[in-house]
């Protein structure tokens, strides 16, 4: 018999063995009302003395994915008491067993950990992700996980965050038994046959063991590496050293104190708001569950250049066949060679066997004739950055394509709109911007035309989250959003440098920022022909005058960035920068010949304005209506442009400047504020507000 509780955790019986079923779809997040009949159901095991074990089970497809995040800004008070079932749990008179399926993660393998055995069918997953949300485990993981698995095994897990499953789990002692049935079955049977022993085994009594001052030491130094700027790894560090040499009562009281430190942290907000800003990028106003789709089964891609070669092996990773395009033999030997070297790279490291490699080649078609395309669901242009191309190309697949197939482009400035009047069915024509490389940068920029229809852009998310990318909907302009941003951060880095700043001073500004690249390592990577082009073109567009900038000038001297081993910097062993004393010389020239009196920028300036000039022109692309949300322009700069995730995007690293702050440095800096951000900051207010007043409308 089952008694329906009105919170979340159903009571039930098996003979003398209880079981407690939690009931929070749809990943029985330890939400409000699970504590609350967790300790019911423990009340009524200690109650009854008919009752000699209680199971702990979740309902649906998982155990306890993690604590509710929404809940982290609640009140203390209002929040669910993680800690207090814990707690009850450590203590509790009789035998408790956490019966895991799904996942057991962050607060779910805490709440397991806490019960006194657990078991578990051999394909789930446990592990404490807090470290991506920039805080810790709160609730005894870091002082349970060493006592279990060990201390390097533990700092592994709580610093990386990723999940391991049930198989090496019951290997390091974590799981107590495999359940190959039923898991329900195999842990009342467990339960029943663990009720006479005694002392009950707990965590909280074990000795952590394999710490040493060396490994500490060692953890401690590798954070510069592996989480540099951030603050809960260090935390988490400390906290398992704690383990080693305090009681578990010491260690957890101070547990509950960091946590609090880190969930406040400007760090944990950031990496939190990222979290929803995702999710949130996949909900296009309009588009509901009824949109209907087209299944993509194929895929055709024009261009084996390094961006085709990157985009092909996408669709190739998750099954999906590839025809790809190129003009000339050698051009397709030559990408395909490229393609099938990156898979092998992978296999050479253990991420793939070389079946693997085989069998995703073997979806891989090359061909000289664009004809070959006829069949495809999703064609996607990846040759270079000129209209004329694109819309000949376009041209030409509107008489190839089958009806209903999308034509893609994957242009990363370009006119959508124009690209799709080549064609007569303007509403099969989308964006579909992929970042390089393609094959592993996450964000893709999904560019809705005038004229694409709702199915064609509801296709491509669901497409997006199939192949694994981030799909970001923009509207069309001049490098929609990224690209637009990143010209406007450009212009003030090389304005900067006008006034007398070095290259490697603005790159280190970002650096402290926490950006992996600068706005000049990032030009020469990209390659500075490609910024060239894009400025000639829009020159020539405008009727204005050929550009004659200091990048102009290294260009036209044959220095193109990392791929001709010179550019801003030069690149004596291919990838490391070195300031060059070419690009000093030039410098010189050029403020001379321009009447420039070269001054000191200061590296807290250089931050200001390069940020600022990110969130100025973001403010202008949410007030054209190109990006839905400020959110979304955080995400794209978060997995396109190595914005760090700790700060949130920059739109979010604003908030928390405070908007007046960030229009009285761009006024004191030469900088026009956007009438959006200007407004904003005169009601005190925040892009986060502007988003949640633009859903509520």
């Amino acid at each position: 018999m089952t008694t329906a509780q009105p919170h979340k955790v159903d009571q039930s019986r098996e003979g003398d063995v209880l079981i407690l079923t939690i009931q929070n779809p749809p990943v029985n997040a330890f939400g409000v009302g699970v504590p609350e009949g967790l300790h019911a159901g423990l009340d009524t095991a200690q109650n009854d003395d008919t009752v000699r074990a209680v199971v702990i089970i979740g309902g649906g497809r998982t155990f306890v994915a993690g604590a509710d995040i929404r809940t982290f800004d609640l009140p203390r008070e209002q929040s669910p008491d993680l800690r207090g079932i814990v707690d009850r749990l450590d203590q509790f008179p009789k035998p408790t067993v956490a019966a895991i399926h799904g996942t057991a993660l962050g607060g779910g393998l805490e709440l397991a950990m806490s019960c006194t055995y657990r078991v578990a069918v051999p394909d789930a997953q446990v592990g404490l992700p807090e470290v991506k949300l920039g805080v810790l485990p709160g609730a005894g993981g870091t002082q349970r996980l060493p006592r279990v698995v060990g201390v390097q095994k533990a700092l592994d897990m709580m610093l990386s965050g990723n999940p391991i499953k049930a198989t090496e789990a019951a290997q390091l002692g974590l799981i107590d038994e495999l359940v190959d049935g039923d898991l329900l079955t195999g842990a009342v049977a467990f339960a029943r046959a663990h009720v006479d022993v005694t002392p009950l085994p707990r965590v909280s009594e074990k000795t952590a063991e394999g710490g040493s001052p060396e490994l500490f030491a060692a953890a401690r130094a590798a954070l510069g590496k592996t989480h540099k700027g951030q603050y809960s790894p260090g935390l988490i560090v400390d906290l398992t050293e704690t383990a080693t040499h305090k009681p578990f009562a010491d260690g957890y009281a101070e547990e509950g104190q960091k946590f609090m430190q880190a969930k406040d942290s400007p760090q944990s907000r950031g990496l939190r708001h990222i979290f929803f800003a995702e999710r949130e990028a996949g909900k296009i106003p309009g588009l509901g569950k009824d949109t209907p789709q087209t299944e993509i089964r194929s895929a055709g891609i024009i261009g084996a250049g390094t961006m085709g070669g990157g985009i092909a092996m996408n669709f190739l990773n998750v099954g999906i066949p590839v025809t790809i395009v190129e003009t000339t033999q050698e051009a397709l030997d030559r990408g395909l060679g490229v393609v099938r070297k990156n898979y092998e790279n992978t296999a050479k490291k253990g991420r793939m066997t070389t079946d693997d490699v085989e069998k995703r080649m073997a979806l891989l078609t090359p061909t000289l004739n664009m004809d070959d395309l006829k069949d495809a669901d999703i064609i996607i242009e990846a040759v270079f950055e000129n209209m004329d191309v694109k819309k000949e190309i376009f041209g030409k697949l509107d008489a190839i394509a089958k009806p209903g197939a999308i034509l893609a482009s994957n242009t990363s400035t370009l006119d959508v709109n124009e690209i799709a009047s080549a064609t007569k069915r303007p509403e099969s024509v989308i964006g579909l911007h992929f970042f390089s490389p393609a094959n592993v940068m996450r964000l893709l920029e999904i560019v809705r035309a005038d004229k694409t229809s709702d199915s064609v852009l509801a296709t491509s998310m669901a497409l997006a989250k199939r192949i694994r990318k981030v799909g970001v909907v923009v509207g069309v302009c001049d490098g929609f959003v990224g690209n637009r941003m990143v010209h406007r951060y450009g212009d003030e880095a090389r304005k900067m440098v006008e006034e007398g700043a070095r290259p490697q001073d603005a790159d280190a500004a970002m650096h402290t920022l926490g950006l992996p690249m600068g706005p000049f390592e990032m030009s020469d990577m990209a390659g500075l022909d490609v910024g060239y082009l894009i400025r000639q073109h829009q020159a020539k567009v405008a009727g204005q005058p050929k550009p004659d900038g200091w990048l102009d000038r290294i260009v036209e001297q044959g220095r193109k960035g990392q791929k001709t081993q010179a550019g801003i910097y030069d690149y004596p062993d291919g990838r490391k920068p070195v300031p060059a004393a070419s690009t000093d010389e030039l410098l010189s020239t050029y403020r001379q010949e321009k009447g420039l009196t070269p001054r000191e920028v200061g590296q807290d300036e250089a931050t200001k304005r390069l940020t600022y000039s990110l969130v100025n022109e973001g403010a202008q692309i949410l007030d054209e209506g190109i990006a839905q949300r400020a959110s979304d322009i955080d995400v794209i700069y978060v997995y396109g442009y190595g914005f760090p995730a700790y700060r949130g995007g920059p739109m979010k690293y604003a908030d928390e400047q405070g908007l007046k702050n960030v229009v009285a440095d761009l006024e004191k800096y030469g900088q026009t504020p956007a009438p959006l951000l200007k407004k904003l900051a005169d009601e005190g207010k925040t892009f986060a507000d502007w988003d949640k007043e633009k859903t509520r409308g």
